[in-house]
């Protein structure tokens, strides 16, 4: 199961260079666990930190952006290798959603997978979005998925975002791949009564 996203709220961070890879967000040093446990120091790990201690010019140091729920990106944000590493490091930083134009193909499956949230706007829009959270005395958010929209600038805006109906479900209910298969067991537990009745001879 995943953990469900319905209405979130939270301050948004400013990371909008272009093509963010996987190495930057979860760096290879921290591949070498075998669970998941760990990853929260890993995400950004190379930005964060100067000779281990919290590099100052680094956005998620700075007072305001703290504890972000959310980031806004650039384009081609988790591009590189397909490492899953890098979304679950995310997350135990504390990341719900990402907000950009574009995200990695493999990047963003993973980001479904797991539960999280990758939002795609219009660069127009992504614009406005991006030139309000880089002010840190308004950039708190609210996503709501059910409604499909993003509340910023202190509440006082908002701007619709699309999302494919089975993800939106998927997050809603908290649902993973195994648990979305399992919605539809007693159909699959036909399918299967039927396919034996008529080729008995499989079994």
């Amino acid at each position: 199961m995943m953990k469900p996203f319905d209405r979130v709220t939270g301050v948004a961070a400013p990371m909008m260079a272009p093509n963010v890879d996987t190495d930057v967000i979860m760096p290879k040093t921290f591949l070498k666990g075998v669970d998941r446990s760990g990853l929260r120091e890993g995400a950004f790990n190379l930005l964060r930190f100067n000779a281990g201690k919290p590099n100052p010019d680094f956005v998620l140091n700075q007072d305001g952006y703290r504890d972000a729920h959310f980031l806004v990106v650039g384009p081609n944000f988790g591009c590189g290798s397909s490492r899953e590493h890098a979304v679950w490091g995310l997350q135990q930083l504390g990341i719900r959603a990402l907000i950009g134009t574009s995200f990695a193909g493999i990047f963003n499956d993973n980001c479904a997978n797991n539960g999280l949230l990758t939002i795609s706007l219009d660069h127009k829009t992504l614009g406005e979005l991006a030139t309000v959270v880089a002010d840190p005395t308004r950039n708190d958010l609210a996503v709501d998925l059910q409604d499909q929209t993003i509340s910023f600038d202190r509440g006082t805006r908002s701007i619709p975002f699309e999302i494919e109906s089975s993800k939106k479900e998927a997050f809603l209910t908290g649902r993973d791949l195994i648990g979305s298969t399992l919605a539809y067991a007693d159909d699959i537990r036909e399918f299967e009564g039927r396919h034996r009745a008529v080729n008995p001879w499989m079994f």
